[in-house]
């Protein structure tokens, strides 16, 4: 009788525990909702924007034009410098020519306390670079223009390829040194 009464005990433990029979209510958990503010659900909302310059060659002149984009805002100095590069490397929109490799990528931008952009580049930012001073000075400065002229927080640049550093571009401007804007190349 004491092993009958054990076993009930325990069956009736294992269904009170286990959620037991068909006839009971089960408790659901409300579906979370995006949070949503000030807009329809479903809708993107969207993020704030602001204008930078870039600079691209001008084959008419061989200076730097400067063409208007919408990058995200960002409190990051680093995720802006990131856009601005992102879009250097799509390329011009009004028929200048592009400075940089289009299979060029961006590993890595670093920015110091001091405004020194560390700007980390893939392989192809040098092996695919059109040879020659002019095309050099054009790439250097119109990515050292475009990072410096729209992120206050950025003084110079140094450039780097695959993690170092490299002498030069394609064998005529220096890069072992850190470069500040130069307006002389940007058309007024």
């Amino acid at each position: 009788m004491i092993a009958s009464l054990a076993l009930i005990v325990i069956i009736l433990a294992f269904f009170f525990f286990r959620g037991g029979g068909g006839d009971r209510e089960m408790i659901k958990q409300p579906a979370k909702e995006p949070a949503v503010s000030g807009a329809k659900a479903g809708s993107q909302v969207p993020k704030e924007t602001r204008n930078i310059r870039l600079y691209f060659l001008s084959e008419e002149d061989g200076l730097l034009h400067a063409e208007e984009r919408a990058i995200p805002a960002d409190p990051s100095p680093v995720r802006e410098a990131e856009a601005v590069i992102a879009e250097l490397i799509k390329g011009p929109e009004k028929g200048y020519l592009s400075t940089i490799p289009a299979e060029t990528r961006l590993r890595q931008i670093f920015i110091t306390q001091d405004g020194t952009a560390y700007v980390d580049f893939s392989k192809e930012f040098a092996e695919k670079h059109p040879s020659g001073t002019s095309a050099e000075a054009a790439t250097v400065y119109s990515i050292v223009n475009s990072l410096a002229l729209n992120i206050p927080s950025i003084k110079k640049i140094v450039f780097l390829i695959e993690g170092g550093e490299k002498e030069t571009l394609g064998g005529h401007i220096n890069l072992s040194k850190p470069f500040i804007p130069l307006k002389s190349m940007i058309a007024e």
